[in-house]
């Protein structure tokens, strides 16, 4: 019990000292002040300044960008627009001329006289094989895509038209 209590009291002086040695010089915690705001120098050129510049072509497994050689569909058989509540999605199905087609994707047409008309317009692409494929049965051609609309992109517009090869179906706002 005696030797207990004398390695308490000791522990506890012990710890008490350490009180100055929070405000001490060797404390390495106090080796530098606490922060402040400073001015940040910006220029334009450092904008991405962590992004390293790349020039085309370099690179040891650098590619050149593949060449479009996706096509609008044949057909557009359905257009649906379903409302979500970030915006809307809009659902295109069709069909293609052969089997086998793939990267089905929705294409934004950019014109100022849509963009006046309040109209959003799409063409529905699909790349098809190099090789001869089949036709096959209609079924078995079709192909659907779908995009996310963002409430924004949809305040000002009456139209979205989806336009294919062959037809374009449109969907009106009510």
């Amino acid at each position: 019990m005696q030797k207990s209590f004398t390695l308490l009291m000791v522990a506890t002086l012990t710890l008490s000292a350490c009180n100055s040695w929070r405000d001490s010089r060797v404390n390495p915690s106090n080796w530098f002040g606490s922060s402040t705001p400073a001015p940040v120098e910006t220029s334009a050129d450092d904008a991405n300044a962590l992004v390293p510049e790349q020039k085309e072509g370099s690179g040891l497994f650098s590619r050149q960008d593949a060449e479009d050689t996706s096509v609008p569909i044949a057909k557009i058989d359905e257009l649906r627009i379903n409302p979500t509540p970030s915006g809307a999605i809009v659902y295109v199905a069709g069909t293609a001329f052969r089997q086998g087609a793939y990267n089905a994707q929705l294409v934004p047409t950019d014109s100022e006289e849509n963009q006046k008309d309040g109209v959003l317009e799409y063409t529905f692409r699909v790349n098809y094989p190099t090789y001869a494929t089949n036709q096959g049965t209609e079924r078995s051609r079709m192909v659907s895509d779908a995009i996310n609309v963002s409430q924004d992109d949809l305040q000002n517009i009456r139209l979205v038209r989806v336009v294919g090869q062959q037809n374009a179906l449109e969907s009106r706002r009510r």
